[in-house]
Protein backbone atom coordinates (compact mmCIF):
# COMPACT_ATOMS: atom_id res chain seq x y z
CA UNK A 1 0.00 0.00 0.00
CA UNK A 2 1.40 3.39 -1.05
CA UNK A 3 4.80 1.79 -1.69
CA UNK A 4 5.33 0.84 1.97
CA UNK A 5 8.76 1.67 3.37
CA UNK A 6 11.31 -1.14 3.40
CA UNK A 7 14.13 -1.38 5.93
CA UNK A 8 16.60 -3.87 4.48
CA UNK A 9 18.99 -3.39 7.39
CA UNK A 10 16.33 -4.68 9.78
CA UNK A 11 16.86 -8.16 8.36
CA UNK A 12 20.49 -8.07 9.43
CA UNK A 13 20.93 -10.71 12.14
CA UNK A 14 22.14 -8.00 14.51
CA UNK A 15 18.59 -6.64 14.60
CA UNK A 16 16.99 -9.90 15.65
CA UNK A 17 16.28 -10.77 19.28
CA UNK A 18 17.66 -7.49 20.61
CA UNK A 19 16.24 -5.27 23.29
CA UNK A 20 16.33 -1.55 23.84
CA UNK A 21 14.87 0.72 26.49
CA UNK A 22 12.52 3.65 26.04
CA UNK A 23 12.01 6.31 28.72
CA UNK A 24 9.22 8.86 28.31
CA UNK A 25 9.51 11.84 30.66
CA UNK A 26 6.12 13.46 31.16
CA UNK A 27 5.02 16.38 33.26
CA UNK A 28 3.57 14.14 35.98
CA UNK A 29 5.11 10.71 35.42
CA UNK A 30 8.10 8.96 33.87
CA UNK A 31 7.34 5.77 31.98
CA UNK A 32 10.00 3.25 31.05
CA UNK A 33 9.89 0.03 29.06
CA UNK A 34 12.09 -2.74 27.76
CA UNK A 35 11.08 -3.15 24.10
CA UNK A 36 11.95 -5.87 21.59
CA UNK A 37 12.63 -5.55 17.85
CA UNK A 38 8.93 -6.02 17.08
CA UNK A 39 7.94 -3.02 19.16
CA UNK A 40 6.51 -5.22 21.92
CA UNK A 41 6.91 -4.20 25.56
CA UNK A 42 8.65 -6.92 27.56
CA UNK A 43 8.91 -5.11 30.90
CA UNK A 44 7.77 -1.71 32.15
CA UNK A 45 8.03 0.63 35.11
CA UNK A 46 6.51 4.00 36.03
CA UNK A 47 7.10 6.61 38.69
CA UNK A 48 6.07 10.21 39.43
CA UNK A 49 8.19 12.88 37.77
CA UNK A 50 10.42 14.66 40.31
CA UNK A 51 10.06 17.88 38.33
CA UNK A 52 11.36 20.04 41.16
CA UNK A 53 14.98 19.29 40.25
CA UNK A 54 16.51 18.15 36.92
CA UNK A 55 19.16 16.09 38.72
CA UNK A 56 16.46 13.96 40.31
CA UNK A 57 15.00 13.25 36.87
CA UNK A 58 18.43 12.18 35.66
CA UNK A 59 18.72 9.88 38.68
CA UNK A 60 15.28 8.42 37.95
CA UNK A 61 16.20 7.66 34.33
CA UNK A 62 19.39 5.91 35.43
CA UNK A 63 17.58 3.84 38.08
CA UNK A 64 14.78 2.86 35.71
CA UNK A 65 17.23 1.90 32.98
CA UNK A 66 19.20 -0.31 35.34
CA UNK A 67 16.04 -2.01 36.58
CA UNK A 68 14.72 -2.62 33.07
CA UNK A 69 18.04 -3.92 31.74
CA UNK A 70 18.69 -6.30 34.63
CA UNK A 71 19.48 -9.71 33.15
CA UNK A 72 18.99 -8.48 29.58
CA UNK A 73 21.30 -7.61 26.69
CA UNK A 74 20.32 -4.04 25.86
CA UNK A 75 21.80 -2.14 22.91
CA UNK A 76 20.71 1.37 23.87
CA UNK A 77 18.27 3.63 25.64
CA UNK A 78 16.11 6.34 24.12
CA UNK A 79 14.85 9.18 26.29
CA UNK A 80 11.82 11.15 25.10
CA UNK A 81 10.95 14.52 26.62
CA UNK A 82 8.89 17.55 25.69
CA UNK A 83 11.12 20.32 24.40
CA UNK A 84 13.59 21.35 21.73
CA UNK A 85 16.30 18.74 21.11
CA UNK A 86 19.38 19.39 18.99
CA UNK A 87 19.96 17.66 15.65
CA UNK A 88 22.53 15.33 17.23
CA UNK A 89 19.83 14.06 19.63
CA UNK A 90 22.10 14.91 22.51
CA UNK A 91 21.28 18.29 24.06
CA UNK A 92 17.96 19.61 25.32
CA UNK A 93 17.90 23.22 24.14
CA UNK A 94 14.75 24.02 26.10
CA UNK A 95 12.13 22.08 28.02
CA UNK A 96 8.88 23.84 28.99
CA UNK A 97 8.16 21.80 32.12
CA UNK A 98 11.68 21.09 33.37
CA UNK A 99 14.52 23.48 34.10
CA UNK A 100 16.66 22.24 31.21
CA UNK A 101 18.39 24.95 29.17
CA UNK A 102 21.13 23.73 26.81
CA UNK A 103 21.27 20.59 28.94
CA UNK A 104 23.84 17.99 27.70
CA UNK A 105 21.57 15.19 28.81
CA UNK A 106 22.97 12.42 26.63
CA UNK A 107 26.56 12.86 27.80
CA UNK A 108 25.44 12.97 31.43
CA UNK A 109 23.44 9.77 31.10
CA UNK A 110 26.07 7.92 29.07
CA UNK A 111 28.62 8.74 31.77
CA UNK A 112 26.46 6.82 34.23
CA UNK A 113 25.17 4.01 31.99
CA UNK A 114 27.19 1.45 30.08
CA UNK A 115 25.16 1.80 26.88
CA UNK A 116 24.48 4.35 24.11
CA UNK A 117 21.83 6.97 24.85
CA UNK A 118 19.68 8.95 22.41
CA UNK A 119 17.51 11.96 23.32
CA UNK A 120 14.33 12.66 21.33
CA UNK A 121 11.37 15.01 21.42
CA UNK A 122 8.38 13.17 22.92
CA UNK A 123 6.02 13.87 20.01
CA UNK A 124 8.67 12.68 17.54
CA UNK A 125 9.10 9.46 19.52
CA UNK A 126 5.36 8.83 19.59
CA UNK A 127 5.05 9.59 15.89
CA UNK A 128 7.88 7.22 15.05
CA UNK A 129 6.19 4.44 17.01
CA UNK A 130 2.97 4.95 15.04
CA UNK A 131 4.94 4.95 11.79
CA UNK A 132 6.83 1.75 12.59
CA UNK A 133 4.24 -0.27 14.48
CA UNK A 134 0.90 1.55 14.50
CA UNK A 135 -1.47 3.45 12.24
CA UNK A 136 1.28 4.56 9.83
CA UNK A 137 3.07 1.25 9.34
CA UNK A 138 1.84 0.78 5.75
CA UNK A 139 3.17 4.07 4.32
CA UNK A 140 6.40 5.97 3.78
CA UNK A 141 5.10 9.51 4.46
CA UNK A 142 3.04 10.39 7.51
CA UNK A 143 2.12 13.34 9.70
CA UNK A 144 1.01 12.77 13.27
CA UNK A 145 -0.83 15.37 15.30
CA UNK A 146 -1.23 14.77 19.02
CA UNK A 147 -4.26 16.58 20.40
CA UNK A 148 -3.92 16.83 24.16
CA UNK A 149 -3.60 19.80 26.48
CA UNK A 150 -1.62 21.33 23.63
CA UNK A 151 -0.90 20.22 20.07
CA UNK A 152 2.19 18.19 19.27
CA UNK A 153 3.34 16.69 16.04
CA UNK A 154 5.74 14.49 14.14
CA UNK A 155 6.62 14.25 10.47
CA UNK A 156 7.96 11.19 8.67
CA UNK A 157 8.97 11.70 5.06
CA UNK A 158 10.37 8.97 2.82
CA UNK A 159 10.75 6.72 5.84
CA UNK A 160 12.78 9.21 7.86
CA UNK A 161 11.84 11.23 10.90
CA UNK A 162 12.02 14.92 10.03
CA UNK A 163 13.90 17.05 12.55
CA UNK A 164 15.02 20.07 10.55
CA UNK A 165 18.42 21.71 10.32
CA UNK A 166 18.76 22.44 14.03
CA UNK A 167 16.74 19.48 15.30
CA UNK A 168 13.67 21.42 16.41
CA UNK A 169 11.45 20.95 13.35
CA UNK A 170 8.00 19.40 13.44
CA UNK A 171 6.54 21.70 16.11
CA UNK A 172 3.16 21.59 14.38
CA UNK A 173 1.28 23.09 17.31
CA UNK A 174 2.93 26.42 16.66
CA UNK A 175 1.89 26.81 13.06
CA UNK A 176 0.03 30.12 12.91
CA UNK A 177 -3.54 29.82 11.66
CA UNK A 178 -5.05 33.13 12.83
CA UNK A 179 -3.05 36.35 12.28
CA UNK A 180 -3.15 38.37 15.51
CA UNK A 181 -5.14 35.56 17.13
CA UNK A 182 -5.05 34.27 20.69
CA UNK A 183 -1.78 34.52 22.58
CA UNK A 184 0.04 31.18 22.72
CA UNK A 185 2.36 29.95 25.44
CA UNK A 186 5.22 30.14 22.94
CA UNK A 187 4.82 33.94 22.79
CA UNK A 188 3.27 34.11 19.32
CA UNK A 189 -0.36 34.80 18.47
CA UNK A 190 -2.79 32.57 16.58
CA UNK A 191 -1.04 29.17 16.79
CA UNK A 192 -3.11 26.09 16.03
CA UNK A 193 -2.48 25.02 19.64
CA UNK A 194 -4.91 27.76 20.71
CA UNK A 195 -7.66 26.47 18.40
CA UNK A 196 -7.07 22.73 17.99
CA UNK A 197 -6.08 21.50 21.46
CA UNK A 198 -7.86 19.97 24.44
CA UNK A 199 -7.81 23.37 26.14
CA UNK A 200 -9.43 24.89 23.05
CA UNK A 201 -12.12 22.20 23.18
CA UNK A 202 -12.90 23.17 26.77
CA UNK A 203 -13.08 26.82 25.74
CA UNK A 204 -15.55 26.01 22.95
CA UNK A 205 -17.60 23.86 25.34
CA UNK A 206 -17.78 26.61 27.97
CA UNK A 207 -18.79 29.18 25.36
CA UNK A 208 -21.65 26.92 24.25
CA UNK A 209 -22.65 26.30 27.85
CA UNK A 210 -22.83 30.07 28.39
CA UNK A 211 -25.15 30.42 25.40
CA UNK A 212 -27.62 27.75 26.56
CA UNK A 213 -29.82 26.19 23.88
CA UNK A 214 -27.75 23.57 22.12
CA UNK A 215 -25.20 23.91 24.90
CA UNK A 216 -27.66 23.14 27.70
CA UNK A 217 -26.24 19.69 28.30
CA UNK A 218 -22.80 21.22 28.77
CA UNK A 219 -24.27 23.84 31.09
CA UNK A 220 -25.96 21.16 33.18
CA UNK A 221 -22.77 19.12 33.45
CA UNK A 222 -20.81 22.21 34.40
CA UNK A 223 -23.29 23.06 37.15
CA UNK A 224 -23.07 19.52 38.56
CA UNK A 225 -19.29 19.85 38.48
CA UNK A 226 -19.31 22.93 40.67
CA UNK A 227 -19.07 25.43 37.84
CA UNK A 228 -16.24 23.72 35.99
CA UNK A 229 -16.14 21.51 32.90
CA UNK A 230 -13.36 18.94 32.53
CA UNK A 231 -12.07 17.06 29.53
CA UNK A 232 -13.70 13.92 30.91
CA UNK A 233 -17.04 15.75 31.09
CA UNK A 234 -16.88 16.79 27.46
CA UNK A 235 -15.66 13.34 26.39
CA UNK A 236 -18.56 11.65 28.17
CA UNK A 237 -21.06 14.00 26.53
CA UNK A 238 -19.52 13.40 23.11
CA UNK A 239 -19.88 9.65 23.63
CA UNK A 240 -23.50 10.25 24.65
CA UNK A 241 -23.99 12.26 21.43
CA UNK A 242 -24.93 15.42 23.30
CA UNK A 243 -25.50 18.05 20.58
CA UNK A 244 -23.54 20.78 22.34
CA UNK A 245 -20.52 18.57 22.96
CA UNK A 246 -20.63 17.38 19.34
CA UNK A 247 -20.71 20.98 18.15
CA UNK A 248 -17.71 21.82 20.35
CA UNK A 249 -15.69 18.95 18.91
CA UNK A 250 -16.84 19.89 15.41
CA UNK A 251 -15.38 23.37 15.92
CA UNK A 252 -12.15 21.81 17.15
CA UNK A 253 -12.00 19.40 14.21
CA UNK A 254 -12.62 22.22 11.74
CA UNK A 255 -9.52 24.06 12.89
CA UNK A 256 -7.41 20.91 12.81
CA UNK A 257 -8.65 20.00 9.32
CA UNK A 258 -7.80 23.44 7.98
CA UNK A 259 -4.30 23.19 9.43
CA UNK A 260 -3.85 19.72 7.93
CA UNK A 261 -4.81 21.05 4.49
CA UNK A 262 -1.94 23.53 4.69
CA UNK A 263 0.42 20.80 5.87
CA UNK A 264 -0.69 18.54 3.01
CA UNK A 265 0.18 21.23 0.47
CA UNK A 266 3.72 21.32 1.86
CA UNK A 267 4.42 17.75 2.97
CA UNK A 268 2.03 15.61 0.86
CA UNK A 269 1.70 12.75 3.38
CA UNK A 270 -0.15 9.54 2.66
CA UNK A 271 -1.92 9.74 6.00
CA UNK A 272 -2.48 11.95 9.00
CA UNK A 273 -2.48 10.10 12.31
CA UNK A 274 -4.40 11.80 15.11
CA UNK A 275 -3.35 10.93 18.65
CA UNK A 276 -3.52 12.36 22.15
CA UNK A 277 -6.32 12.28 24.70
CA UNK A 278 -8.87 14.05 22.50
CA UNK A 279 -8.44 11.36 19.83
CA UNK A 280 -10.50 9.04 22.04
CA UNK A 281 -13.50 10.74 20.41
CA UNK A 282 -12.70 8.69 17.29
CA UNK A 283 -14.96 9.36 14.32
CA UNK A 284 -16.69 12.22 16.14
CA UNK A 285 -13.38 14.05 15.78
CA UNK A 286 -12.22 12.64 12.45
CA UNK A 287 -15.45 13.48 10.62
CA UNK A 288 -15.17 17.29 11.00
CA UNK A 289 -11.42 17.09 10.44
CA UNK A 290 -11.91 15.34 7.11
CA UNK A 291 -14.66 17.74 6.05
CA UNK A 292 -12.62 20.87 6.82
CA UNK A 293 -9.54 19.30 5.27
CA UNK A 294 -11.28 18.66 1.95
CA UNK A 295 -12.94 22.07 1.94
CA UNK A 296 -9.54 23.75 2.46
CA UNK A 297 -7.34 21.48 0.35
CA UNK A 298 -5.61 23.32 -2.52
CA UNK A 299 -6.47 21.94 -6.00
CA UNK A 300 -8.89 19.44 -4.55
CA UNK A 301 -9.92 16.77 -7.04
CA UNK A 302 -6.73 16.97 -9.09
CA UNK A 303 -4.43 14.89 -6.90
CA UNK A 304 -4.63 12.05 -4.33
CA UNK A 305 -5.95 12.97 -0.90
CA UNK A 306 -4.47 11.91 2.44
CA UNK A 307 -6.31 9.56 4.77
CA UNK A 308 -6.97 10.22 8.46
CA UNK A 309 -6.54 7.56 11.12
CA UNK A 310 -6.67 7.42 14.90
CA UNK A 311 -3.38 6.49 16.60
CA UNK A 312 -3.16 2.88 17.73
CA UNK A 313 -0.43 2.72 20.38
CA UNK A 314 -1.97 5.34 22.70
CA UNK A 315 -0.02 5.63 25.98
CA UNK A 316 2.77 3.26 24.91
CA UNK A 317 3.82 5.25 21.84
CA UNK A 318 6.45 7.38 23.59
CA UNK A 319 8.42 4.53 25.15
CA UNK A 320 8.13 2.28 22.09
CA UNK A 321 9.23 5.02 19.71
CA UNK A 322 12.13 6.14 21.91
CA UNK A 323 13.31 2.55 22.30
CA UNK A 324 13.09 1.80 18.59
CA UNK A 325 14.98 4.96 17.63
CA UNK A 326 17.69 4.07 20.14
CA UNK A 327 17.91 0.53 18.81
CA UNK A 328 18.22 1.61 15.19
CA UNK A 329 20.78 4.25 16.11
CA UNK A 330 22.91 1.85 18.16
CA UNK A 331 22.89 -0.95 15.61
CA UNK A 332 23.57 1.27 12.61
CA UNK A 333 26.55 3.05 14.14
Amino acid sequence: MYGAIFFPSLFDERFCRVRSIGIDIGGTKIAGALVDERGLIMREVRQPTPAEHPRLIEDAVVEMTRALSDGETVVGVGVAAAGFIDAAQSTVYYAPNIDWRNEPLRSKLEARLSMPVLIENDANAAGWAEFRYGAGRSVSDMVMMTIGTGVGGAIVTNGRLFRGGFGVGGELGHMRVVPDGLLCGCGAHGCIEQYGSGLALLRFANELADEGGIGQGLADRRRVGGGRLTGSDVSALVMAEDPGALLAIERLGSWIGQACASLAAILDPHIFVVGGGVAQAGESLLKPIRRAFLESLPARGYHPEAEFRIAELVNNAGVVGAADLARLHALSS
